[in-house]
């Protein structure tokens, strides 16, 4: 057994928890954090992508003692009270889901995806980008659209802080 600390969504969170424990598993078992879904337990769907200190990690390969001390943010803690993340907002307005197991790894790719390519995105980028997340509903047109949607939209709301 090992103690963990984390900061998870902006909240500090200590753990008592067995060093075989996956990231994923703490958030969902431990914390409650059911957003992050698990959907193949070997890294291929992207379901359980969270944000490890502003990367975005599949977190099904993340040890929890490998992410001691960090800083996580699940889908749970991109909005801000009652108002979206822009991306979640993109999502819902482009129809960007449809069944939803997916979407909260989608959307957390997707941020990443956004701030490393400083919002200037287009649709191949978006695709090779998401390659590594599963969606079985939607054929990737609306999910695209919604990126390159809250791609701008993100882009408004830096230049507004």
């Amino acid at each position: 057994m090992s103690t963990i600390k984390l900061t998870v969504n902006g909240k500090a969170v200590s753990a008592d928890v067995e060093d075989r424990t996956l990231l994923v598993h703490l958030l969902r078992d431990h914390l409650g954090l059911t957003g992050t879904h698990i959907g193949c337990d070997t890294s291929q769907c992207g379901a359980c992508t969270v944000h490890i200190d502003g990367h975005a990690v599949k977190s099904c390969t993340v040890l929890v003692g490998q992410a001691n001390g960090s800083k996580i943010t699940t889908i749970e803690g991109l909005a801000k009270g009652d108002e979206l993340h822009p991306m979640q907002a993109a999502f819902r307005d482009n129809h960007g889901l449809q069944c939803g197991y997916c979407t909260p790894g989608m959307i957390m790719a997707a941020v990443d995806m956004v701030h490393r390519h400083a919002g200037k995105l287009d649709e191949a980028t978006v695709r090779a980008e998401l390659e590594g997340n599963i969606c079985r509903c939607t054929g990737y047109h609306n999910i695209v659209k919604s990126v390159l949607d809250a791609a701008g939209r993100m882009k408004v709301a830096q230049a507004a802080e």
